[in-house]
């Protein structure tokens, strides 16, 4: 029988801000992207002690992607140049199309800093298609109660972006693709739907068995296309994301927070952010510079 795993891309130690570290999955030198998929940094779990930091991302740019930001336990707290200012809690969605270009700010809520709290999500960016680079910016939050939700065998899944095994987010997407957290009970069996082009399966918490392979923390699996896929999880159980959708559109350049399929048009957004020509996130006054490389 053929090998379902065509890949497995193991997340590698990272600093987010000063204190917060994550595991950056994608991209990688073995994988650049899955579906449209062109970043994945996992962090936590954690727990940060009352008067912690937590997370402080001061505003930063985007051009050419949208983020999707998912939480397992905690909260962050979003703005951007749109206006928009919104928390996001464990389930919820916060995407946020950059298109043309945003600036947008990513930090624990004071409140939760004084009490301390449990910190665990993901966060991914998504290439946008060539036709969508330059659309306009936007930012949407999804509640956790809009997202469809449903049970396999004791699996509960929940469909963050896209489409998977007949159901549909309302979450706004660009091109074909399916974003699904699923949490395992202990030795619970997951079947992963073929429909889409390329797939990928990401361990967030526990193990997952497949075939003769286990997948731990950090793991990201990319499946044969069209290969039935079957998991099983450890006597922990597991929390996974599934993830993938229709091949890139061509290759995509990323330097920083910038990806296109155009150096020329990240090196025009590399000066426009060193000049100040990017909007600015209403009540707040610091940012990130342009990194020297």
């Amino acid at each position: 029988m053929a090998d379902p795993l065509e890949q497995i891309v193991q997340g590698r130690a990272h600093e987010l801000a000063p204190g917060f570290p994550v595991r950056r999955v994608l991209p990688s030198a073995r994988r650049r992207a899955v579906g449209p998929f062109v970043f994945l940094d996992h962090f936590g779990p954690m727990t940060v002690p009352p008067g912690g930091s937590g997370m402080e991302v001061r505003p930063h740019p985007h051009i050419g992607l949208a983020t999707v930001t998912y939480l397992y336990e905690g909260g962050i707290f979003h703005r951007d140049s749109l206006g928009y200012s919104q928390a996001i809690r464990p389930g919820d969605v916060n995407w946020m199309t950059a298109g043309s270009g945003i600036v947008h700010s990513e930090r624990t809520e004071p409140e939760m800093q004084r009490s301390g709290f449990r910190m665990h999500g993901v966060q991914t960016w998504v290439a946008l298609p060539k036709s969508h680079e330059e659309t306009a910016p936007s930012f949407e939050h999804v509640p956790a109660a809009r997202l469809p939700a449903w049970q396999e065998d004791g699996v509960a899944l929940r469909l963050v972006v896209g489409s998977y095994a007949g159901r549909t987010a309302p979450t706004t997407h660009f091109s074909p693709i399916f974003y699904v957290g699923a949490e395992l009970p202990a030795v619970a069996r997951l079947a992963v739907s073929p429909e889409h082009a390329e797939r990928a399966i990401y361990v967030a918490e526990g193990t997952l068995s497949v075939g003769d392979r286990v997948l731990g923390v950090g793991d990201l699996a990319v499946l044969a296309t069209g290969a039935p896929v079957h998991g099983v999880a450890g006597a922990d159980g597991a929390k996974l994301m599934l993830l993938g959708g229709a091949p890139l559109d061509g290759p995509r350049h990323m330097w920083w927070n910038f990806v296109s399929s155009s150096p020329e048009r990240i090196e025009r957004a590399k000066a426009d952010w060193r000049d100040g020509r990017f909007g600015r996130v209403p009540g707040e006054t610091e940012f990130i510079p342009l990194p020297d490389r």
